[in-house]
């Protein structure tokens, strides 16, 4: 080779780094990794605000949390039962398909089918049809204007793609059901896979035929999973990661004095529960001491709120005393008054009950809410001096939640921030709901109150809004005087960033919205 070959093939490798280099890429360091490349696969929230850069709805929400066109540009109510969208036309997915009523169609039937985790999103769904290739007719049970709320999470899909790739049918994270799209994406979002190795990292790169107006400027987005508090914070500290998602609140403070660190905290949407299994018998076989109603007011006042939220949660929560945080509609203040600590009625309590001493696994996990390893150790003490013996089983999310989706444990967390729907509605319907059908998707402990289940029923068909809330803040009654699941806080957000971090709109859903995200130059 000559000298002079040499030095073009070195200038050409120097200008491709050069090159490079100037892209503008985010680097992502999360709590937790996602856990399918299939948003119809788990509720996550986590889950489907990564998914969203890269999966569109017909609608979606602004940063106010506002409905506005996405994939449809129009819609409008026909006789109380039918929804009908204009869909946008020009719109390619990321393979160069054209976005059609057909994609809809296919999207609505794989996310509503039976085996769809996600189908409890949309409970008001009854079935679509077409009108022409961009007007599609949605029917619904109730002409509750929270369908438009619950569609912002329905990402669409390109029906030819489920069918080329087998995968019409949903896939199933809780189940362990996987396919195609577990792994694979083809969207028609802001941006789209180059890479994904689990665990290790998700590499999203600018989707160049978007339809939307780009206000980012981001070539690249780099996403690696960091579980280890500690190591989050030190990759950040050390300008390895621009953004970390999950700061441990033990560190807001150092990193908020940290020069060219900035920190965006508050509470967010999602509240912590504490609940039961509630079927006749305990997975060992045993009779289900829960569902007697002494045993569940036990351990709602053996739990020292107080000590959780100035220990554990360093005085960056809210104390909740109903299950839905005060942002979200239906929530009423009277609702809101924690339980009183008072261990001495606790063990009259089980000793009326005849549970002293009873022996019961409670599953957490390591991963999923903010600080939880700690929370549910703390709550094992304070269980045990009341005379419980829980034991104690923690794991990663992806081991844990198959054992809490199939009544494997005793009792189990569970956060919720009504997403998408930013209503209390979400909640009565797809956690306390009794399982039939849409309803009770996420009801884990397998519990049954019909005249919980009827008032939620009655709020689906209330258009007067304030009779909704009154409804079901109703509702919420019920779940309070029935101990059906502890509130324990709001959960606190954190997001720590660098200075190469422009501008960033992180709300109250805790959601990253990296269509938006700007990179100094």
């Amino acid at each position: 080779m000559t000298s002079l070959l040499k030095k073009l093939l070195f200038c050409t490798v120097a200008t491709c780094i050069s090159t490079a280099s100037f892209a503008e890429t985010l680097r992502w360091g999360g709590a937790r990794d996602i856990f399918s490349l299939d948003p119809y696969s788990y509720g996550s929230t986590s889950n489907l605000a990564f998914l969203n850069h890269i999966y569109e709805g017909l609608v979606r929400y602004t940063p106010e949390f506002v409905v506005e066109p996405a994939l449809a540009t129009s819609w409008e109510l026909i006789d109380n039962k039918v929804w009908r969208f204009k869909l946008r036309e020009g719109v390619k997915f990321q393979d160069g398909s054209d976005f059609t009523s057909a994609d809809v169609l296919a999207s609505m039937k794989r996310v509503s089918h039976p085996s769809s985790p996600l189908r409890g999103n949309i409970p008001l769904f009854v079935g679509a049809t077409a009108v022409d290739d961009y007007t599609v007719d949605i029917e619904v049970s109730s002409p509750s204007p929270l369908f438009l709320n619950d569609m912002t999470n329905i990402f669409m899909f390109d029906g030819d793609w489920l069918v080329k790739n087998n995968s019409e049918m949903p896939t199933d994270v809780g189940g362990q059901v996987e396919g195609y799209t577990t792994f694979h994406t083809n969207g028609t979002g802001p941006f789209q896979l180059e890479s994904r190795v689990p665990d290790s990292k998700t590499i999203l790169v600018k989707h160049n035929g978007w339809w939307d107006t780009p206000k980012h400027n981001l070539d690249r987005i780099e996403f690696t999973p960091i579980a280890s508090p500690a190591t989050r914070v030190a990759a950040l500290l050390s300008g390895e990661i621009d953004l970390v998602d999950g700061v441990p609140l033990q560190d807001v403070k150092r990193l908020e004095s940290t020069p060219d660190i900035r920190v965006e905290q508050r509470p967010d949407l999602r509240t912590i529960n504490l609940v039961f299994n509630r079927k006749e018998k305990l997975n060992d076989g045993r009779d289900n001491f829960f569902n007697d109603i002494r045993v569940r007011q036990a351990i709602d006042h053996a739990i020292d709120r107080d000590l959780l939220a100035k220990r554990v949660m360093r005085g960056m929560t809210h104390t909740a005393g109903t299950v839905v945080a005060p942002e979200i509609p239906g929530y009423t203040k009277e609702l809101d008054i924690p339980t009183k600590y008072d261990p001495e009625l606790s063990k009259k309590l089980l000793e009326e009950a005849g549970a002293v001493g009873t022996e019961f696994t409670y599953l957490c996990m390591n991963d999923e809410s903010v600080n939880e390893e700690d929370v549910c150790s703390v709550i094992v003490t304070m269980l045990s001096r009341v005379g419980l013996k829980p034991k104690l089983d923690i794991g990663p999310r992806a081991v844990q939640a198959p054992k809490r989706s199939s009544g494997k444990s005793d009792m189990f967390m569970i956060g919720w921030a009504n997403e998408p729907t930013l209503d209390a509605y979400s909640i009565l319907v797809q956690v306390l709901s009794s399982r039939k059908g849409a309803a009770g998707v996420a009801n884990y402990g397998g519990w049954s109150y019909p005249e919980l289940d009827a008032l939620t029923e009655k709020a689906a068909l209330e258009m007067d809004r304030d009779k909704r809330l009154a409804l079901e803040s109703e509702a919420l009654g019920i779940v309070k005087s029935e101990v059906i699941m502890i509130p324990l806080h709001q959960q606190p957000m954190a997001w720590g960033m660098t200075k190469k971090v422009e501008d960033v709109t992180i709300r109250a859903d805790n959601k990253p919205r990296h269509w938006l995200t700007r990179i100094a130059k």
